[in-house]
Order: structure tokens, then C-alpha cells, then sequence
């Protein structure tokens, strides 16, 4: 059996760029969310074929502006791990899927990280995506199609990777 692939660190300027994307993405994500109560799950494969996995809830008002996150560690970890699938050099591949709290079956969209930015996903994907494995209690979720966010990019930046 083939042993597993090491991660090799990415240097600190394609994490500091990867982290600047990350911090527009989640903002133009947060907007285009708008009110309400979401979820959004994060799973990404590594460059050492393992799968990591972030949750978080949050809840977004802007009647007054709010932004309420139900665990600060869970957020953390999913911004991190959305910084390095961003980065794109120790993951494979990542989905970030958004659900809101709606009557009367919450709502999905979701992306694919590709070339240092998140894409929207195809509808058929993401049905794929959020379908539950046999035999898990699940929530039924009326997928639709994810905004488009608008990237914003930074002059000192070379690329999707720094």
C-alpha cells in the first residue's frame, strides 16, 4: 500500500494573498446570503487524499447590520480551512455549500473552489452534493443557483496562488 503523500507548507506570502481572498469571498458570500439564519459547510480534499470538513452557523440581519456567529471556534475553522483550499496548493479540490432557514424547506446554494476563487456550482451538482447518505435523518433542501461573487482582486497579488 502506497504510502500517503506529505503536505508541503505554503510560503507565508501565498497565505497571506489566500487569506485576503478569503476575507473578500466571505464578505461578498455574507452579502449575497442577506438576512437569515444560514449553515455553511466547507469540505475539502487534501493533496494528501483526506477529506476536511468546516461547519458554521451564523446568522445575518441587515435592518440593523448584524452578524451573529453561533460558535467562534467552528467559524474559525472554517474561514482557515477556506484559506488554504483558496491557496489551492495542499487541497485538491473544495465545496462550500450555504443552507438557509426557510419555510417550508430550507434552501441551498453552493460553490467549488477553483483557480483561488469560489465558482458557483452547477444545480445538478449540488443536488448530488446535498443528497443524504442512506439511512441519515436529514432535512429535505430546494437547492437554486449560487450568486455569483464578485472578486476583487489585489494589485500586489500575481495570481490565484500569490
Amino acid at each position: 500500500m502506497p504510502a500517503r503523500p506529505e503536505l508541503t507548507r505554503p510560503d507565508d506570502a501565498a497565505i497571506a494573498a489566500a487569506m485576503s481572498r478569503t476575507l473578500t469571498a466571505l464578505a461578498a458570500l455574507l452579502q449575497a446570503l442577506g438576512d437569515g439564519e444560514h449553515t455553511l459547510n466547507l469540505v475539502a480534499e487534501r493533496t494528501d487524499d483526506t477529506f476536511v470538513r468546516a461547519q458554521a452557523d451564523l446568522s445575518i440581519g441587515t435592518a440593523p447590520l448584524r452578524l451573529a456567529v453561533l460558535d467562534e471556534d467552528d467559524y474559525c475553522a472554517l474561514r482557515t480551512l477556506l484559506v488554504f483550499a483558496l491557496e489551492g496548493s495542499t487541497v485538491r479540490s473544495a465545496v462550500l455549500i450555504a443552507t438557509t432557514a426557510t419555510e417550508p424547506h430550507p434552501r441551498a446554494c453552493g460553490w467549488t473552489v477553483r483557480n483561488g476563487w469560489l465558482h458557483p456550482m452547477d444545480t445538478a451538482e449540488l443536488r448530488q452534493a446535498v443528497i443524504p447518505c442512506p439511512g441519515v435523518p436529514t432535512v429535505r433542501r430546494e437547492v437554486y443557483d449560487a450568486p455569483v461573487l464578485p472578486q476583487i482582486t489585489d494589485t500586489d497579488e500575481e495570481g490565484p496562488r500569490g
